[in-house]
C-alpha cells in the first residue's frame, strides 16, 4: 500500500514530486492528459531514480477512468496537480478553468469516495490571498481572489472543506504554493511553459539561453527597496518535500490541513535577476514597462504554521534555484522539445 496516485504528475511540479516519492520509498501512479506537458517526463523521471512510474493517460474529469485507476491500484493517497494555472489565460477563458480546476476536481473526489481513498493533497495557489494587506502572509488572511484561476483555486479549496466537515474519514491538506522556480539538480526536469512564459523564472533563463531578447519588468516604482515588485520564490524540490511532509502527516492525522509552501522572506524581481546573472554568467537584458494591472508591492508567505505541523521549511537558496534553473535551461533549451 505504497502507491500515491498523482494527477498532472508529468507536470512541472507533479513531476518533481513523483521523484521525491520515489526517493522516500513510495510508488507513484501517473495520470495526465498532456495537454500542457510531454511524456519525456516520463523517461526523465526513470533516469533519475532508476523507476518508471506506471503512466495513465487520462483526464481528471473523465471518473470512469480515475475510477478504474484507483481499483487497480488502490493508491493510499491522491496528490492532485492536474488543472490550469495562467492567470492571463484564465481571464479569457474562465469557463474552462472552472471546468477544469472545479469540475475535475469534483469527479476526481467522487471517484475516491466511491473507491474508499479519502487522503488528498490538493495543488492550491497564493493566489487566493489575492492583494494582501500585509505580508508577510499567513494561512488566516483574507481570500480576496483577483481572477478566475484565483477564484477557480478557492472554490476547490471550498469544496475541500465542505467536504472535510460532512465526513471525518477524510484527510485533507491544501498547500498555497508562493512562486515555485529551480528544476531538479540533475537538470534532467524542469519548467517548459507552452509559449510565452507567464513567470520571472523561466522567462530570465529563456533570455539567457538566447530564446528571447530581454525580460520586460512590469514596474519600477513599486515602494521596495529597488522599486521593483516583491515576491517569495522557493526551489521546486522544497515544494515536493513539502508535499512528502504532508502526506505523512495525514497518514497520522484526519481533518483538513491548509498551509502556506513558502521560504519565509520576498526577493526583488532585480534581485532575482542578479542572482541568475551570476549562476549563469550571462546579462541579462532588461526593460522597465508599465505595471500589471492588479499586481502589488509585495507578498510573501508566513510558512511557520508548516514548519511547526510538519516539522517542515524550505532548505534551498537563491542561489541555488538560479543555478538549477539554468543548469535545466542550459542543458534543455528547447525543454523537453526533441
Amino acid at each position: 500500500m505504497s502507491n500515491v496516485l498523482v494527477t498532472g504528475g508529468t507536470g512541472y511540479i507533479g513531476a518533481h514530486c513523483c521523484v521525491a516519492l520515489i526517493e522516500a520509498g513510495y510508488h507513484p501512479v501517473v495520470l495526465d492528459n498532456l495537454v500542457n506537458s510531454s511524456p519525456a517526463v516520463l523517461d526523465r523521471i526513470e533516469r533519475i531514480t532508476g523507476t518508471r512510474p506506471p503512466f495513465v493517460m487520462g483526464d481528471v474529469r473523465d471518473g470512469a477512468t480515475v475510477s478504474s485507476l484507483l481499483d487497480e491500484w488502490r493508491p493510499l493517497a491522491v496528490m492532485h496537480f492536474a488543472g490550469l494555472k495562467s492567470v492571463g489565460e484564465s481571464v479569457r477563458q474562465p469557463l474552462d478553468y472552472f471546468d477544469v480546476n472545479v469540475h475535475g476536481t469534483i469527479e476526481l473526489l467522487k471517484a475516491m469516495d466511491g473507491a474508499d481513498v479519502r487522503t488528498f493533497i490538493f495543488s492550491s495557489s497564493a493566489t487566493v490571498y489575492g492583494a494582501p494587506d500585509s505580508a508577510p502572509v499567513s494561512e488566516d488572511a483574507p481570500k480576496r481572489v483577483a481572477n478566475p484561476y484565483g477564484r477557480s483555486k478557492l472554490m476547490a479549496e471550498e469544496v475541500l472543506e465542505d467536504l472535510a466537515a460532512s465526513d471525518p474519514r477524510w484527510r485533507i491538506a491544501r498547500l498555497r504554493y508562493f512562486n515555485p522556480v529551480g528544476a531538479h539538480q540533475s537538470g534532467m526536469i524542469g519548467e517548459d511553459p507552452v509559449g510565452t512564459p507567464n513567470n520571472l523564472m523561466p522567462y530570465i533563463a529563456q533570455v539567457a539561453v538566447g530564446r528571447r531578447e530581454r525580460l520586460a519588468i512590469f514596474g519600477g516604482d513599486y515602494p521596495t527597496r529597488d522599486g521593483t515588485g516583491v515576491r517569495d520564490y522557493i526551489h521546486v524540490m522544497d515544494i515536493a518535500e513539502g508535499h512528502l511532509a504532508a502526506l505523512e502527516y495525514l497518514r497520522q492525522t484526519p481533518g483538513l490541513l491548509s498551509l502556506n509552501l513558502g521560504t519565509g522572506s520576498g526577493l526583488t524581481v532585480r534581485e532575482v535577476v542578479a542572482a541568475f546573472e551570476r549562476a549563469s554568467g550571462v546579462t541579462i537584458p532588461v526593460e522597465i514597462v508599465p505595471r500589471r494591472p492588479g499586481d502589488v508591492a509585495e507578498c510573501y508567505a508566513d510558512p511557520a504554521l508548516a514548519a511547526r505541523r510538519l516539522g517542515w521549511s524550505s532548505k534551498r537558496s537563491l542561489d541555488e534555484m538560479c543555478a538549477d534553473a539554468w543548469r535545466w535551461q542550459r542543458l534543455n533549451p528547447g525543454g523537453y522539445a526533441p
